[in-house]
């Protein structure tokens, strides 16, 4: 096991995660692609590549509202524009910005309308900037970017290139410290199915199961549980990605991918039951949807390719779609760090003609289904990997060889009842014989 895990405190007595460290490599990264582009600064409005540059974060409320943004010119450092009160934080609290944390108030993702000026005046604070750097002329790379400011950056003689994957692209590779909280928050997850596990069992709902995952989760200290994907039964197929009040019911399938943030750094990461017991038709969909898993993640190593890892996928219409866009993200592969997914993606639908390499460093998650041949029940795995210098390494420790079952306490008086069983079990010889009788005796049969 090469990988360690830490506890949430730093101490004096052991080397743990170097919080100085990941700040200074992660932009370290970030400022040697933008010295080899042709951009002569980088502006960001993307929360994940605001925090990579800057090392700030200040809520996950802010998470989809657009509204801090941060420039990088070349051979300078970053400035950032954040809420006031925020801004100031930063001054006093984060001494690698310093002066360099502004004020400064966009959009609000149109809240603020138009002739209020703010696309105008955010327009105006980046001009400065680069004038007072000499980039006016070249190419200013966005991420993502509002359209009112996206043209008042342009009015003011700009020119836009795309700087979203010079920002992906400094992402692929994780520091020492990004794989270290990748896998502290794994642990996290780790903890969340144990006390699932436990809970599980019929007369339990859906969104009961997300209330006890996220408590477990903010126990141990996560900044955001972005979502808990809870489906069972009649639901699992299709998968319909959005959990509800739906109750656990003996024999149901049920699965979750918990997504959870530690440090800005996320988790993916599915796993699959079953309550009291578990059909054959389950067991076998399991089995199929955790050898396709197993195969791809054996391909996991330095100098392969994701066009490798996805073509021991199946085809989509081998698990019943009409094509790989239909089916997309159900045989799946994803870079995870700030994000949920990062590159490189691996999808039959765009890795068999546009592969990666694979590198150490990198980290993954691999993501599996496949339907029951009952036609409603279906098995979703999905297990996060980090790229060594040699092979790989399993992040995700929860149990999933097999398919688990929970909650099974059920006994007969013949002793405990089995955990592989039908919801309905086919008729005995007896009753067989019992049925064949009274149609005799009776002399009744069917007429249509």
């Amino acid at each position: 096991m090469a990988l360690k895990t830490y506890g949430a405190m730093a101490v004096d007595w052991e080397n743990r995660i170097d919080f100085d460290r990941l700040r200074t490599e992660r932009l370290a990264r970030a400022k040697a692609l933008l010295a080899k582009s042709e951009m002569g600064a980088l502006l960001c409005f993307d929360m994940n590549n605001v925090r990579y540059l800057t090392a700030t974060h200040i809520g996950t409320w802010a998470q989809d509202k657009i509204s801090r943004f941060a420039l990088l010119p070349q051979n300078d450092e970053p400035i950032l524009w954040d809420f006031g009160s925020a801004a100031r934080h930063h001054q006093q609290n984060c001494p690698w910005l310093g002066e360099r944390s502004r004020p400064g108030i966009p959009l609000l993702r149109g809240a603020m309308s138009p002739e209020m000026g703010r696309a105008e005046n955010v327009a105006k604070k980046i001009k400065l900037e680069l004038e007072m750097r000499g980039l006016l002329k070249q190419p200013l790379g966005i991420d993502v970017v509002e359209p009112p400011i996206l043209f008042a950056l342009q009015k003011e003689g700009i020119t836009i290139v795309d700087g979203q994957q010079l920002m992906s692209d400094a992402r692929v590779i994780k520091t020492q410290d990004e794989i270290s909280l990748l896998n502290h928050s794994a642990m996290m997850v780790d903890a969340a199915y144990d006390e699932l596990y436990r809970a599980m069992k019929p007369g339990m709902s859906e969104n009961q199961a997300v209330g006890l995952a996220s408590k477990v989760l903010y126990d141990l200290g996560s900044e955001y549980v972005e979502a808990v994907n809870a489906i069972s039964g009649e639901r699992c197929n299709p998968h319909p990605h959005v959990f509800s009040d739906r109750v656990l019911r003996p024999g149901d399938p049920v699965y979750y991918d918990i997504l959870h943030s530690y440090m800005g750094y996320r988790t993916c990461y599915y796993r699959c039951f079953t309550i009291g017991y578990a059909s054959h038709a389950m067991i076998d969909a399991y089995k199929r949807c955790r050898d396709y898993l197993d195969a791809s993640i054996s391909l996991i190593q330095p100098g392969r390719t994701t066009a490798e890892i996805a073509s021991v996928w199946p085809k989509a219409e081998e698990f019943g779609f009409p094509d790989e866009e239909a089916a997309f993200a159900l045989q799946f592969g994803h870079g995870i760090g700030l994000a949920i997914w990062e590159k490189p993606v691996i999808s039959r639908m765009v890795s068999l003609e546009h592969s990666h390499e694979i590198k150490p460093g990198m980290v993954f998650a691999l993501e599996t289904f496949w339907p029951s041949k009952d036609g409603w029940s279906a098995a979703r795995i999905e297990e996060e990997i980090v790229v060594t210098e040699t092979g790989h390494e399993v992040i995700t420790r929860f149990p999933a060889e097999k398919l688990m079952v929970a909650g099974a306490h059920y006994h007969t008086v013949d002793g405990p009842l089995a955990t592989t069983r039908e919801n309905e079990a086919a008729p005995s010889k007896q009753v067989v014989k019992m049925v064949e009788a009274s149609a005799k005796r009776e002399g009744v049969a069917a007429t249509d």
